[in-house]
């Protein structure tokens, strides 16, 4: 879909259009001399609908004008300060997208008073992102099934919403980025074609990227991330992503993203029913290259380099057994007891990796790591821990701020003790409590004194089975727009 902003709503504008309407606000629409005839109409639909102009909500109608009846949405914003302008935008697209109408045109001047720049670009971001689908591999839909919404056109926005809506698009696109590679199946998408796929896509962007095969990987001792890998006939890389946009220097931030392609818990095999949902336990490293295209399209004022481990974890005659014990690039040790615990051992050999060729002075990882974080959470916070209060707030601000919501758990030293092993450093999995902590617990270990870190356990958060605001069914992107404006509140010079 593509988005256009024009300085008025010209009469005759083909397409369909939409007014937007503050809450309890219909009576002071500006309807303009072309459209007087309409407003008894819409005031008559907007009643039989209860319809008051609260965010997302929406009335239909058609008027006549000309040969043809023309359709005008009544499209609610909410009320004054608490209007939700992305939750109006996703509304929009989500109830015409396919609905046989190919244009919109949405009038801001129908308003009492202009709405902000940042709001403007907003809405047309929750329009873009809750338009986006994944059909690739669709080949029989109805004319009923497939999109046919082509273009939204802004009419009357303010001066400077150009300037804010080329950075909400640049993160849209990191957006799409991530949904697209959370979405794509493991037999398509494997450790060496997801670095291949963001390569291309990230291509003039003016990241710096590094690629870490096999070889180079055991060269370096990665013995904890190798573990996972060595059952499967696909092999792991690593993918680094470096922008410098605030100069020289060593990148004050390090995004690292867990990226198992395919996760079928190893020897430790996970039940048949809903293993086809482990395509996505590669969303940490998804969202970390959506959100570094992200950084990099709106040219943020930052250093920041974004870290995946990728690998497939499968069970074979060559795959890592219950209580081996592997060494990591660190030369910590560790008792494997659970071969479906892979991501923290992925996680691991990246951290430190990480700091040792980058030196970042903070680092957040983010993992689709345990099934006790949905538990605990649902699917509707991603979970935090982390070990600077600092850098904890930032992240939940940033959360609240892009809804890409987050709760923060605890660390402690008596939860450390349980993933003491009698036999090596420590063992990849503590007891049946705790398991979200514990897990923390472990991925803490491989991070360097003095460094700032947080992890964020996302499980529940990067695959919905019911639509929201600005993504359908499916891949939500989640992460993307929180560490986006994470690095912009905290990192930007």
């Amino acid at each position: 879909m593509q988005i256009a902003f024009v300085a008025a709503a010209p009469a005759t504008a083909s397409g369909a259009l939409v007014l937007p309407v503050a809450k309890d606000g219909l009576g002071g629409v500006k309807w303009g001399e072309a459209r007087t005839g309409a407003a008894p109409l819409a005031a008559a639909a907007a009643a039989a609908h209860r319809f008051t102009g609260e965010a997302g909500g929406k009335v239909e109608l058609f008027v006549p004008s000309g040969e043809e009846p023309r359709r005008i949405v009544l499209l609610g914003i909410g009320a004054g300060a608490e209007a939700d302008w992305a939750k109006a935008g996703g509304a929009l697209v989500a109830g015409l997208l396919t609905s046989g109408t190919t244009e919109l045109t949405v009038d801001l001047s129908a308003l009492a008073a202009a709405p902000a720049p940042a709001a403007v670009a907003r809405f047309a971001a929750a329009a873009l992102q809750r338009s986006w689908r994944f059909d690739v591999y669709r080949t029989r839909l109805s004319d009923k099934q497939k999109p046919t919404l082509d273009t939204l056109t802004i009419a009357g926005a303010p001066d400077g919403t150009d300037a804010v809506w080329a950075e909400e698009e640049a993160v849209t696109r990191g957006l799409e980025l991530t949904r697209t590679l959370v979405t794509e199946p493991a037999n398509i998408l494997y450790p060496e074609s997801f670095v291949e796929r963001v390569l291309a896509d990230i291509e003039g962007l003016g990241l710096e990227a590094t690629v870490l095969d096999e070889p180079a990987m055991r060269d370096l001792g990665m013995g904890s991330l190798l573990a996972v890998s060595q059952g499967s006939v696909r092999a792991p890389r690593i993918l680094a992503l470096r922008w410098q946009g605030a100069g020289e220097g060593d990148p004050e931030l390090a995004l690292v993203g867990k990226g198992v392609t395919f996760d079928t818990g190893g020897i430790s095999i996970k039940p048949a029913a809903g293993m086809e949902d482990m395509k996505w336990d590669m969303g940490g490293a998804a969202a970390v290259v959506g959100a570094m295209k992200a950084i990099a399209g709106r040219k943020a004022k930052a250093n920041v380099v974004g870290v995946c481990g990728l690998v497939e974890n499968m069970p074979d005659g060559g795959a890592t057994r219950p209580g081996d014990v592997v060494t990591s690039m660190s030369g910590q040790t560790i008792e494997v007891l659970n071969t479906d615990a892979e991501g923290r051992l992925v996680l691991a050999d990246a951290i430190t990796w990480t700091q040792k060729t980058f030196r970042p002075k903070a680092i957040v990882d983010l993992a689709t790591l345990t099934g006790a974080m949905i538990v605990s959470l649902g699917n509707e916070y991603g979970g935090l821990f982390a070990n600077d209060d600092t850098l904890a707030d930032g992240l939940l601000a940033a959360g609240t701020a892009t809804d890409d919501k987050l709760w923060r758990f605890p660390l402690s030293p008596t939860y450390d003790k349980l993933i003491d092993s009698p036999i090596a450093d420590m063992k990849n999995v503590g007891p049946r409590g705790a398991g979200s902590i514990t897990a923390a617990q472990f991925i803490q270990r491989f991070v360097d004194e003095g460094v700032h870190w947080a992890h964020l356990d996302v499980a529940g958060m990067v695959w919905s089975d019911k639509p929201g605001t600005t993504y359908d069914k499916g891949a939500t992107g989640y992460g993307v727009k929180l560490l986006d404006r994470f690095v912009r509140d905290r990192f930007e010079k």
